[in-house]
C-alpha cells in the first residue's frame, strides 16, 4: 500500500513539476477589458492552466498600444485587443478568435448622457460639450463618434469643448454619472456588462443611440507562435461553452462562447478607419 501511494505521489509531483517548468503562455489584458473584474480574471487563468497543462499568465497594461508592442517584441504570445488595434496591426498578427455576446460576434457603440439629460437625442446635440472617449483605438469609443461627425460634415477636432480618454469602458459610465463629462462613448457589451451587476450606477446614465453593430473586439496572436500553441490556446477557448466550468465563467463574463472568425468580419471597422484617415 505504501509503495503504491509513494508511485501516486511521484507521478503527482512530477506532474506538478512539468507544468510549473513549461513555459507560460501570456495573454495581455487592458483596463478597457478587465473592467475590474480581477478575482475573475484570476479564475480564468487558473481554468486556462488546467486545460492547457501549463502555465499561463495574463498581462495588464492600460492601452491596447502597449499590448501591440509587447506583441511586436515577442514579450506576448495572445492580446485581446481592439477592432482598430487588430486591423492595423493584421499582416503582422494571427486572428485567434472573436467572443460572442448575445449570440453574435458583434459589439455596438453606445452615446450616454446623463439621465438627467432629456434633451439630447443625437451626437449633434453636443457641439461644444465635454466629451469622453476611451482609448484611441477603440472602434465604439473613439472611432464610432468620430465617424459619425465626419458623416455630418462636422470637425472631431473642433466640435467639442473639450475631450479626454478615460482608459476604461466602466469610467465613461462614471464620468458621465457624476458630470465630469456631458456625453461619452462606449462598448454597448461594457454598459449592458455594468447594467448586470451595478445598475445604480448605470441607471445615473441615458443611451442615446446605439450604433451598427461591429466586429467583437479580437484575441489575436503573434505570427511567431507556434503552430501548436495557437491551435491549444485557440481549442481551449472555443470548448468553453462545451464545459461546466467554461459555461460559468463565460457567464460572469457575460459572453456566449468564442467562435473563429474572419478579417471580414472588422470590416466595418476597416471603413471608418479609412474615411478618418487611420489607414
Amino acid at each position: 500500500m505504501k509503495i503504491i501511494f509513494r508511485l501516486i505521489l511521484t507521478c503527482w509531483l512530477l506532474l506538478i513539476s512539468s507544468v510549473l517548468l513549461a513555459t507560460p503562455l501570456r495573454l495581455g489584458i487592458t483596463s478597457a477589458t478587465v473592467r475590474g473584474q480581477y478575482a475573475l480574471l484570476e479564475e480564468w487563468r487558473d481554468y486556462l492552466q488546467r486545460k492547457l497543462d501549463r502555465p499561463v499568465e495574463f498581462i495588464f497594461r492600460e492601452s491596447y498600444l502597449e499590448s501591440l508592442e509587447l506583441l511586436k517584441q515577442n514579450e506576448l504570445d495572445f492580446a485581446w485587443v481592439s477592432s482598430p488595434a487588430y486591423f492595423e496591426n493584421s499582416r503582422q498578427m494571427s486572428l485567434l478568435v472573436t467572443p460572442l455576446y448575445q449570440g453574435q460576434p458583434f459589439d455596438r457603440s453606445y452615446l450616454i448622457v446623463p439621465s438627467s439629460n432629456h434633451a439630447s437625442q443625437s451626437l449633434l446635440d453636443l457641439k461644444n460639450k465635454v466629451f469622453a472617449y476611451v482609448d484611441p483605438d477603440s472602434s465604439t469609443g473613439y472611432l464610432h463618434p468620430r465617424y459619425q461627425l465626419l458623416q455630418q460634415h462636422q470637425n472631431p477636432e473642433h466640435f467639442f469643448k473639450k475631450t479626454f480618454f478615460t482608459r476604461d469602458h466602466q469610467k465613461i459610465v462614471a464620468a458621465v454619472a457624476i458630470g465630469m463629462a456631458d456625453a461619452g462613448a462606449m462598448s454597448g457589451f461594457a454598459w449592458d456588462s455594468l447594467a448586470r451587476s451595478r445598475p445604480d450606477i448605470t441607471n445615473q446614465t441615458r443611451i442615446v443611440t446605439r450604433s451598427a453593430p461591429y466586429g467583437f473586439p479580437p484575441f489575436i496572436a503573434r505570427n511567431s507562435l507556434s503552430r501548436s500553441d495557437f491551435n491549444d490556446m485557440q481549442r481551449v477557448l472555443i470548448s468553453m461553452n462545451q464545459d461546466p466550468d467554461g459555461i460559468k465563467l463565460l457567464q460572469r463574463l457575460n459572453l456566449d462562447g468564442f467562435i473563429v472568425a474572419d478579417r471580414k468580419l472588422y470590416q466595418g471597422v476597416y471603413k471608418m478607419m479609412r474615411r478618418i484617415g487611420d489607414l
